[in-house]
C-alpha cells in the first residue's frame, strides 16, 4: 500500500512549497495569457497534479484573488524597504514608481476584479487595506518633509499609480514609458518659486548673468551671482542636498526596474 502524505513539519512544507509553486505559476500565466488559462495547464506548467491545485485553490476565482492579494502583499513590502532607506519624499516617489513598474502587464487580473461586482472576498480586502495603510504612511512623511503638495490625497496617488500603469504599458518603448511616468509623478513635487518676470535690457546685464542660472534649480529662490568664480546653481547647501537625493533615488528607482 502507498503511505498517506506525512501531516507532520515535513509534509507541511511540500505543502507550502507547492501552494508557493503554483502561485507563482499561475502569476506569470495569467500576466501573460489572461485569466483564460484553465486549472489543468497552471498544474501542468507547474509541475504538480491537478489535486495539488485543487486542495489549494478550489476554483479559478480563489487562485485569482491569490494572484492578486499576492502582489498586493510585495508592494506593501516595497513600501516598507523604501521608507527604511530613503529620505521621505525620495521614498513615496520611488515607491510608486516601483508600483507602477511592477503592476505593468497585468491588466487582465486588474480588469477582472474591477468589473466582477462579487470582488474584493476578504484576502484581498486584506490586502488593499494594508496597502493604503502603507501608502499614507508615506504620503504622511512626505507632507511632513515638504517633498509633495498639501493637496494631494492617497486617493490621487492611487488614482495616478492607475494611470501610470496603463500609460507604461501601452508604450512600446519601456525605457520612454518609464520616463513619461516619471514626469507624471514629477508634477506631486511642490512647485518652485516662480521666476521674476520684470522686464530687463540684457545690453546691460553682465554676461555671466546671462548664462549662469538665476534661480535655484532645487526651490526656486533667487541666486547671489557673483562677479568671479563658479556660478551658483544652488541657493544653499539644504537644495544641495535635496537635488543630490532625489537624483540618487532616481538611480536607485532605474536599477530596479
Amino acid at each position: 500500500m502507498t503511505a498517506a502524505p506525512s501531516a507532520g513539519p515535513a509534509g507541511r512544507a511540500d505543502a507550502r512549497r507547492n501552494r508557493e509553486l503554483v502561485l507563482r505559476t499561475a502569476m506569470r500565466m495569467f500576466a501573460a495569457e489572461g485569466l483564460g488559462v484553465p486549472l489543468g495547464r497552471i498544474a501542468q506548467r507547474a509541475g504538480v497534479g491537478p489535486a495539488t491545485v485543487y486542495r489549494h485553490f478550489p476554483s479559478k476565482d480563489v487562485l485569482v484573488e491569490a494572484v492578486f492579494a499576492e502582489h498586493i502583499e510585495g508592494l506593501v513590502a516595497a513600501a516598507d524597504r523604501w521608507a527604511a532607506r530613503a529620505a521621505p519624499g525620495d521614498a513615496l516617489f520611488g515607491f510608486l514608481l516601483e508600483v507602477i513598474e511592477k503592476s505593468a502587464g497585468r491588466q487582465h487580473v486588474c480588469a477582472a476584479l474591477t468589473a466582477d461586482q462579487g470582488w474584493p472576498r476578504a484576502v484581498l480586502t486584506a490586502a488593499a487595506r494594508r496597502f493604503r495603510e502603507a501608502l499614507e504612511r508615506l504620503l504622511y512623511d512626505a507632507k511632513q518633509s515638504g517633498a509633495i503638495r498639501a493637496d494631494v490625497q492617497a486617493d490621487d496617488l492611487s488614482a495616478l499609480a492607475v494611470g501610470g500603469i496603463a500609460l507604461r504599458s501601452a508604450h512600446r518603448n519601456r525605457a520612454r514609458g518609464t520616463r513619461l511616468v516619471r514626469l507624471l509623478l514629477d508634477g506631486l513635487r511642490i512647485p518652485a518659486v516662480t521666476k521674476d518676470e520684470t522686464f530687463r535690457d540684457i545690453s546691460s546685464v553682465p554676461r555671466h548673468e546671462t548664462t549662469a542660472p538665476k534661480h535655484c534649480v532645487e526651490c526656486g529662490s533667487r541666486l547671489r551671482v557673483r562677479a568671479t568664480g563658479r556660478p551658483p546653481r544652488y541657493c544653499g547647501p539644504a537644495c544641495r542636498q535635496r537635488a543630490h537625493r532625489r537624483r540618487r533615488v532616481a538611480s536607485t528607482a532605474s536599477a530596479l526596474t
